[in-house]
């Protein structure tokens, strides 16, 4: 019989009682259960091939019920937390949108949103347990790391005055220092654009200035300062035997400190120009040194000791600022014990923490006890510039 005269029968055929119908579905039931997997497929099928377009449409409604089931909402809490805690934090978002009942239950997961945030290398604070608030919190670090990939996160605008390339930069208090290739260096207002000062110098590897002063590094391997108001030449100090790449300096205590490619740190009497002490152990470039005085206590210094870090591509070394010869490193700080990752001429201290990158991130050590508080992981390779509560240099070094 063919299906179209069985569904001709089907309609010429009077609907059976219930208690008949009630015992012949019993009776099919028993008699289905008694099948095995391939009889009962082969009577679904048939089943199937005689159904018409409601049955069909009831069928189909019925299986997306059965076979997707929202385990999220079947799952006691503490399981669907669980689960959550192994999802990254662009799936959990996705998740969120999935129904108001996913979002609901993401949205309360405190454990799950701080664990997102202590990734970032946030620190958490554990009394609040308000999951939005770490989910914001969260949110918006994401969108700050967007646009300082997409260089939206601040303005820009341009400094016209050099005539060859500017590798040196230095930024205090609303001035920016630039040295440059054309022999000269250029104070400007960075609200105004202004040009405040602009002297003849030397080749410019990295500049450092105060309101009466600016000290140079040079690719001639020398180190300069000079008068802002006359441009006059103050002194000079010559000893390196590479690149200057970096310079900071002491007023108080009349001291100045040098990172070179000749792989040495130096330290320099300010005012006469003479060498103190030159300290070695670097096996890279130098490309940072930074002179700050402690404010904590370890076992190797006390609050107060004026301290001096030294980094190349791999490590930062802590230096005690005596001027013995034999002076000798306190610590030395790296990310990767095999040199598999390479740190940026970006180096940060206030004397409590250190920071420094690298392109997979941000790293802060605390100066009390030289260990790695947190790591901020980059999504992408970019450059990030962190600085813990200071005010300090944003020299730029050799890339």
């Amino acid at each position: 019989m063919s299906r179209i005269q069985m569904e001709e029968c089907s309609r010429s055929h009077v609907p059976m009682e219930k208690a008949a119908f009630e015992g012949w579905l019993e009776s099919v039931s028993v008699t289905f259960l008694t099948l095995n997997d391939q009889q009962r497929n082969q009577s679904l099928d048939h089943l199937i091939s005689l159904s018409g377009a409601v049955q069909l449409r009831h069928l189909s409604n019925g299986l997306e019920t059965l076979l997707k089931r929202d385990f999220l909402r079947l799952l006691p809490l503490e399981l669907a937390f669980y689960l959550l805690h192994w999802l990254d934090p662009e799936t959990l978002l996705t998740c969120c949108r999935v129904c108001k009942q996913w979002n609901k239950v993401i949205n309360s997961c405190t454990d799950v949103w701080q664990g997102v945030c202590r990734k970032l290398g946030w620190r958490i604070d554990e009394s609040i347990q308000d999951a939005p608030h770490w989910k914001g919190v969260y949110l918006k670090a994401k969108l700050r790391m967007v646009q300082l990939q997409d260089q939206k996160a601040f303005e820009t605008s341009s400094l016209i005055g050099h005539s060859a390339r500017v590798y040196a930069l230095y930024y205090k208090d609303g001035l920016l220092c630039t040295g440059s290739d054309d022999l000269s260096a250029k104070l400007w207002d960075v609200r105004t654009g202004q040009c405040i000062y602009g002297i003849q110098t030397h080749t410019c590897a990295t500049v450092k200035f105060d309101e009466q002063k600016l000290v140079t590094g040079s690719f001639d391997n020398t180190i300069a300062s000079w008068e802002w108001s006359t441009g006059a030449k103050i002194q000079q100090f010559r000893g390196h035997t590479g690149a200057v790449f970096s310079v900071d300096y002491n007023d108080e205590l009349d001291v100045l400190v040098s990172g070179s490619a000749d792989f040495t740190v130096k330290v320099w009497a300010l005012s006469a120009g003479a060498c103190l002490n030159t300290l070695t152990g670097h096996t890279e470039w130098v490309t940072k040194v930074i002179l700050q005085k402690s404010e904590v206590e370890s076992v190797v210094h006390s609050p107060g000791d004026y301290i001096l870090l030294s980094a190349d591509k791999y490590e930062i070394k802590v230096w005690p600022l005596g001027r013995e010869i034999n002076c000798k490193c306190l610590k030395t700080l790296s990310v990767s014990e095999d040199r598999s990752i390479s740190l940026q001429p970006r180096l940060q201290f206030d004397g409590r923490y250190i920071v420094s990158c690298s392109d997979l991130g941000v790293y802060q050590w605390d100066f009390a006890s030289f260990e790695i508080l947190r790591t901020v992981c980059s999504c992408q390779s970019f450059t990030w510039c962190l600085h813990p509560n200071h005010q300090g240099d944003k020299n730029a070094g050799p890339s």
